[in-house]
């Protein structure tokens, strides 16, 4: 190991961030639907419950990247990096979606990529940093977060179904629970539009 080798590990998490971005920008929204990333993506802005069920096909093509490509290009650092990123990446967005933020940085990560699914499908892509939204101009400040209530996190909803106190700054649950047939098919076509969830 050399004196470079953390640098070039942190050059890999880097890397990711840049390929996160372009990767839900291009892959999976520009897309609308067309090729696997994209419908497995707009499926999951489309229903709430809907997260990480190509889990495993996500990581090979990640493992892959990280040891077929970067590594032969910088070595195991940048290897490693590029899957470390993609596992900090993952780990952030599942507990975006089932956990409650427990630090600033928690409640922006929330803040914005929540404002990417109910306000701005075509902004606020990066859910680990807003770098590469702020440099190509598709970021947009969040505000309060109006929430469907049929797709509401269930952090967000006390045993009632209504809106947590402690999120009342930054959330407005709105609509109702109920989810027929003709809902869901509205959510499905208004995500593969990229066009955000009717109230």
């Amino acid at each position: 190991m050399t004196i470079l080798t953390p640098l070039v590990f942190l050059t890999g998490i880097a890397a990711w961030t840049l390929g996160e971005y372009l990767m839900h920008r291009f892959a999976m929204h520009e897309l609308r639907g067309r090729g696997l990333a994209s419908r497995e993506h707009l499926r999951h802005h489309a229903d709430r419950d809907s997260i990480l069920e190509k889990w495993p096909i996500a990581w090979t093509g990640i493992l892959a990247v990280g040891l077929l490509v970067l590594r032969p290009i910088g070595g195991w650092a940048l290897g490693l990096g590029w899957i470390a990123g993609y596992g900090i990446y993952d780990t952030l967005h599942w507990r975006a979606h089932r956990r409650a933020p427990r630090n600033a940085y928690g409640r922006w990560v929330r803040m914005s990529h929540f404002f990417h699914h109910f306000h701005a499908p075509m902004g606020n892509y990066g859910v680990t940093s807003p770098l590469w939204d702020l440099l190509f101009g598709t970021y947009q400040r969040p505000t309060v977060v109006r929430v469907p209530r049929r797709m509401a996190m269930t952090w967000l909803l006390d045993a009632d179904g209504g809106l947590k106190p402690e999120h009342a700054n930054d959330y407005r649950v709105v609509g109702t629970r109920s989810l027929d047939d003709a809902q869901r098919q509205d959510d499905t076509d208004r995500a593969f539009a990229n066009l955000v969830p009717a109230v």
